[in-house]
């Protein structure tokens, strides 16, 4: 029997195959999704399970398993594999010795320890134990075995998705439902998607918009669009430069509190924004995040800079992290976790990703990086993966649970942030920090929902401009 038949087929021990001191093991990884599962199945929303910021308040100080969870294992190593196919079960004892936290990775041990020939019962010993070699969970299990040989072909479960991130929009929605909507220049909005987009998040309650560009372009894309303009203030200029220019003026006067891109080039309207005289710069250098959430992560997360920045040096890195910082304290998150990326974890000096990444963790310790706590450098797994940074042997209080991505240049970030919407179902919102007010950057494949969400987001930083100026 090769190993590649043992996965594809099961096979049991009859009684009179068994015999004192037989052992079976198999081995499992706990993930937030494992959780969240034996959650939905089992009704146990227990938050000391399912709810991170309850759990940080616990004996645990974080989530960990429900204990049955560690159960169910032994009856996966009964049943397919000892005694396997046809067991019955009568009963079983646990004791539960230590929690279970995500990342752990658990060797499920049972032993045969007594057999009673006339009722075919099987007494197994029955042992859990984690990467650490502490177990963790122990008990004994009473079985009948089968007194037939079975072989079965594996069953093909099918792929279970938990659409964690579905309800993001409507959680951000409520969140900022108490605050009143802002004035937002919509920059040269002559395309149905960009206008459309715009009237969306008016029909949400998040923003007035003030449409700037060519009155005859925008009143034809609301033609196309089947919308009405009734009601709406229109800044008729006569081309995207012009829209650029004026939005900012507008800004700069107190008209509007927050830019919108329309169907201009970005690069058209972050040059009017950065422009040294006329623009919209403040000590800080202006950087993009996106803002991410995916049913395989169980946090929102920051990903920057992957719009504005193409090969940030160290300065203008630490910048870009102050401004992500600055969106996760007012997204709620009160001490970000800052994962510096690279694509290996140890400083090296061929790669200057990683140096400027302990730079950044240095200035970080000296107080010149303030309201997070940083690491790095970080590869992704390690950032996002328990598992994976503790593999390793990384020891962090960022690597597995980070709030932020901090990537190496535009290029890197922009795939990173491209492949987890496409590719990871992710939810997403785009601004830009830095600037005198924030600035909403659409894209043309951004989604609806991706739109409004991005407003939303510039509505809670507008609000919170009013009281502290960037």
């Amino acid at each position: 029997m090769t190993p590649d038949d043992d996965l594809r087929i099961l096979r049991n021990r009859t009684f009179d195959e068994l015999a004192i001191g037989d052992t079976a093991t198999i081995e499992r990884g706990l993930t937030q999704q494992d959780i969240q599962l034996f959650a939905l199945l089992s009704g146990d929303v227990n938050p000391a399970h399912v709810d991170p910021d309850f759990a940080a308040s616990t004996r645990y100080h974080g989530v960990i398993a429900h204990g049955m969870w560690g159960g169910t294992l032994i009856s996966a190593v009964l049943g397919t594999r000892l005694p396997g196919p046809g067991t019955i079960y009568l009963g079983q004892t646990l004791r539960f010795l230590a929690p279970v936290r995500i990342g752990d990775r658990l060797t499920i041990q049972v032993v045969v320890a007594a057999l009673e020939p006339e009722t075919r019962r099987v007494t197994l010993d029955c042992r859990c134990t984690n990467q650490d070699g502490r177990v963790v969970i122990e008990g004994e299990a009473k079985v009948v075995a089968p007194d037939q040989r079975i072989e079965r072909p594996r069953t093909a479960l099918p792929g279970i998705h938990l659409d964690a991130a579905g309800d993001g929009l409507d959680r951000l929605l409520a969140h900022v439902a108490s605050l009143e909507p802002i004035r937002v220049a919509v920059v040269h909005p002559c395309d149905a998607l960009s206008l459309a987009g715009a009237l969306d998040a008016r029909d949400a309650g998040l923003i007035e918009p003030v449409l700037v560009g060519p009155r005859p372009r925008i009143e034809a894309a609301a033609a196309q669009a089947g919308v009405s303009l009734e009601g709406i203030a229109i800044e008729d200029v006569p081309h995207s430069h012009a829209a650029a220019a004026r939005a900012v003026e507008l800004a700069r006067a107190g008209g509007v509190e927050a830019l919108m891109k329309g169907s201009l080039h970005t690069d058209e309207l972050m040059g009017a924004v950065v422009a040294s005289a006329t623009g919209l710069r403040t000590k800080r250098r202006v950087s993009h995040c996106f803002v991410l959430q995916t049913p395989h992560y169980p946090r929102p997360f920051i990903v920057t800079d992957a719009a504005i920045n193409l090969a940030p040096d160290l300065a203008q890195k630490a910048d870009i992290i102050r401004n992500a910082i600055e969106l996760a304290h007012v997204i709620g998150v009160e001490r970000p976790k800052v994962a510096i990326l690279a694509a290996v974890e140890t400083v090296t000096p061929t790669m200057p990703a990683t140096l400027d990444a302990a730079a950044l963790c240095k200035m970080a310790d000296r107080g010149q990086i303030e309201g997070g706590v940083l690491d790095g450098p970080l590869a992704f797994d390690n950032a996002v993966s328990i598992a994976a940074a503790r593999t390793k042997g990384i020891e962090s209080e960022v690597a597995g649970q980070a709030d932020i991505l901090v990537v190496p240049d535009l290029e890197s970030g922009n795939m990173l942030a491209k492949q987890v919407m496409f590719m990871g179902d992710a939810a997403s919102a785009g601004i830009v920090l830095g600037a005198k007010v924030p600035v909403v950057l659409t894209s043309r494949a951004d989604a609806r929902e991706s739109r409004i969400a991005s407003c939303a987001i510039a509505l809670m930083l507008a609000h919170r401009y009013r009281t502290t100026p960037p």
